[in-house]
């Protein structure tokens, strides 16, 4: 009988030894990682009067929002409660004090400071629940029956033992044993349980889900009257373009046809307009062509056709490319256009003598960063050409940061979430 209670002991704890590990490391995690950077959160804040706050500030948080990442993870792989990232994308290159009122102006930022205090209480009662019960039920089979042998002391604040004989040693096992399987079905409840309550604060509110969808409908109306504006520019480039020529043709070859009989020469002179003409009504589909989607971008990817498109500035441009794989094919695409209008907006307004190009990609992110020696004065808000750049990455979660102070140096950082695929080896960089 002992022995099937030992055996059957052990196997409950088997089951039951992963919620119990887990229960641990929450309290753990509460009360080393929490605890700590929320004192040192609001000593950060406290000092941004001192100017040392405007620093601290934006590096704690993020400090905080990685532990939370990792409490959703865990919510996710442990009680299949997914918990979504409310943040707000931060563009690249702000300045600290724009970075630090970006920080303090979103709501999430402040309910993960809440979240790192409130946890400490929870995270103990609640971890204690998860893998308490099968920690006390083995202390009733392993030591209440040797305690009863050798001491008047019994299993915990429940179980005297004094002058209770056989039971004594065989009531503290079977209840011991109860426990243990009690356990492995009410552990994951109470693990699920802080799972709800890290997703009370740490998801995003309605407030911010109403406003995303909002900002989602402004990006699609957005996108698609930049679709319909490019359908209208393909269709004029080939009324105007490729379709009068063609026209042309046809009408040449037909009048050759005619003169053939009576004015061979003329026919001939006939003929050779027309070859000219298919030439260069060819050439005009190859460039609407590379309009739509650039053949290099589809064989080469970002690396080559961006390279390829560098070529041909008529100023030198030093280019550097490190990606460690290809993006879908609608981001490439996205990405590319951006770059060349923002290259193109180099020649055009710029004045300047050189430009330079880096594409890279960080932490789930596509990084392009465009910049040149010119005469600065860049306003996103004064041309067509970067608000259309913002609509296109807009379509993607993407963001555009621009600096461009009077006199010069402009640079233009842009970023598109993306992952990569069909990894390569080695970055390549370059001046085109």
């Amino acid at each position: 009988m002992s022995e099937l209670l030992r055996k059957y002991g052990r196997r409950a704890l088997t089951c039951t030894l992963p919620t119990l590990l887990r229960g641990v490391l929450q309290i753990v995690m509460a009360f080393a990682v929490n605890l700590p950077l929320f004192i040192v959160a609001v000593l950060a804040i406290a000092f941004i009067p001192l100017g040392v706050g405007v620093v601290l500030v934006p590096e704690v948080f993020r400090a905080i929002r990685s532990v939370a990442d990792q409490q959703r993870t865990w919510a996710a792989e442990w009680s299949g409660v997914k918990i979504p990232v409310p943040y707000r994308p931060e563009p690249a290159g702000l300045g600290p004090f724009r970075r630090l009122r970006r920080l303090l102006a979103d709501p999430a930022s402040w309910r993960d400071l809440l979240w790192t205090i409130v946890n400490v209480p929870v995270a103990l009662v609640l971890g204690i629940l998860a893998g308490g019960l099968a920690v006390y039920g083995l202390e009733g089979i392993v030591l209440a029956p040797w305690l009863a042998r050798v001491s008047d002391y019994g299993w915990g604040p429940f179980w005297p033992l004094k002058d209770w004989g056989v039971v004594g040693v065989v009531a503290p096992v079977v209840l011991g044993a109860a426990l243990i399987a009690v356990s492995a079905p009410v552990g994951p409840v109470f693990l699920k349980a802080h799972a709800l309550f890290c997703q009370s604060l740490l998801a995003p509110t309605r407030a911010a889900l109403a406003a995303r969808v909002e900002e989602l409908a402004e990006s699609r109306s957005e996108t698609v009257d930049a679709s319909a504006a490019e359908l209208r520019r393909i269709e004029r480039d080939l009324h105007d373009g490729a379709q009068a020529r063609l026209v042309a043709l046809s009408m040449n070859i037909g009048l050759a046809e005619e003169m053939m009989k009576h004015d061979p020469e003329m026919a001939a002179k006939l003929l050779a307009e027309a070859r000219e003409s298919s030439g260069t009504a060819l050439t005009e589909l190859r460039d609407l062509v590379r309009g739509i989607h650039p053949p290099v971008l589809a064989e080469r990817g970002l690396d080559g056709a961006v390279r390829a498109l560098a070529l041909t500035l008529p100023l030198p441009v030093d280019v550097h490319v490190d990606l460690p794989g290809r993006a879908e094919a609608p981001v490439e695409s996205a990405a590319y256009f951006a770059v060349a209008e923002m290259l193109a907006n180099v020649v055009k307004h710029s004045g300047a003598g050189r430009a330079w190009l880096q594409i890279e990609h960080s932490g789930d992110r596509l990084i392009m960063i465009i910049g040149d020696d010119g005469t600065g004065g860049a306003d996103p808000a004064a041309g067509s050409g970067m608000r259309g750049i913002e609509r296109r990455l807009a379509a993607f979660d993407g963001t555009m940061a621009v600096t461009s102070p009077p006199g010069g140096p402009t640079v233009v950082t842009l970023e598109l979430p993306c992952a990569l695929s069909s990894p390569r080896t080695s970055p390549s960089s370059g001046t085109a």
